[in-house]
This record gives structure tokens, sequence and C-alpha cells, in this order.
């Protein structure tokens, strides 16, 4: 059994990991909700929050733990910087590169506009060994509804996104936010990609080597 230590912003998204997690994994689980608060008053994560995403995740890399897995894609970035025993991982990572994997044109969607330039920066790293052309759009009145509480609304909005960019003639649709996985079961054609599988699959592969 691997062991995955979670670090989460939003207390929601417990439930979507837990929802998502592989026989052969269990996870742990720890509440930021304060480092995403911060970026979002700030405009965008900062060096301090960065530096306070790191030590978080650093902590997490107790004994017994395989792998940990950082679940907010607008501190995405604290994760680079973090050292520790065992594998440290982004979700949004692993979901650009499923999502680029066959190139052509791979549309992102986020719902929050602090996730907006790390997401772009995460997958352009990774179109650029696909030769995928990405095209990351803020989904309007999404982080509203979610702010409000409005989780079906919320994954309504985000459902009838991805309809529009697969309709836009997107190769692949990916759901920048781990938040947005309720979306999937929403959409009416093709199903977006979301971050909680492969983000697990992912920590799960590094943490059983």
């Amino acid at each position: 059994m691997t062991t995955i230590a979670c670090l989460h912003t939003a207390a929601g998204n417990i439930a979507v990991f837990d929802a998502a997690c592989p026989p052969e994994a269990q996870l742990t689980h720890v509440l930021r909700e304060d480092l995403l608060k911060d970026a979002e008053a700030s405009g965008g994560l900062t060096p301090e929050i960065a530096q306070r995403t790191a030590a978080a995740l650093e902590a997490l890399a107790t004994p017994g733990i395989d792998a940990v897995l950082l679940t907010c894609s607008t501190i995405g970035p604290g994760a680079a910087i973090a050292r520790g025993a065992v594998p440290v991982l982004r979700v949004d990572a692993a979901l650009a590169d499923t999502a680029t994997r066959r190139g052509g044109t791979v549309i992102v969607l986020c719902a929050v506009e602090t996730t907006v330039e790390p997401t772009r920066a995460i997958f352009a790293e990774a179109a650029a060994r696909t030769g995928a052309t990405i095209d990351v759009r803020l989904v309007p009145n999404a982080w509203a509804a979610f702010r409000a509480g409005e989780t079906a609304r919320y994954h309504a909005i985000v459902a009838a996104a991805a309809d529009g960019a697969f309709a836009d003639g997107a190769t692949e649709v990916a759901l920048a936010q781990a938040s947005m996985s309720g979306a999937v079961a929403l959409a009416r054609g093709r199903k977006p990609l979301a971050s909680p599988p492969v983000g697990l699959a992912a920590a799960l592969a590094a943490g059983g080597r």
C-alpha cells in the first residue's frame, strides 16, 4: 500500500480526492486554506507564499509517507522548491502531461484568476514536449459561485464551458483546478480531464518506486 499525503487549500477537495483514490493507495490530508486566500489577496503567488507552501509540503514528508501531492494549482510552483525525502508532486503537472500527450489543441479551463498564470506555465512546459497548442481560459462567474457555496451551479458553469471548448475544436479539455471535477459528469458530450485521478496515479507511481 502506497501512502500519499495531500496538501489542500479547499476543504471540499478532501472528499474529491478520497473518491478518486485508487485501491492500492491510501491518503492523508492537510488543509491550508490560508495559502490560497493569501494568494488571492495578493493577486497571485508571491515568493513568501511559495516558501510557506514549500515548508508545508516538506512537513508532510514524515515516516510512512511515500509521496506528497499538492492539490492547489494557484500555489503549484511552491512544489518546485520543496525538499523532502519523498517525491513532492503538483497535481496540475500530471494533468498537463496527460492533456498534452496527443498534441493538438488543448483548452485549459480555470475558475479563479490567480490560477491562470501558474497553469499557463505548467501546461506550456508540457506542450513543448509534444507540440500541443495551449489555450488557457478563465471561466466567468465560476469562482463566485464556488465561494458562495453554490457547488452545483459552479460545476454546471464549468461543464458548460467544457462543452463550449470542445465545440471550439479542442483536442482535449482540461480542468485546471481539482474543485472543478464535479463538472465532468455534467458535460454533455466528450468528457474533460480532471486532475485528481491523474495526479493520484502520478503520485502512486512516484511513491511506489
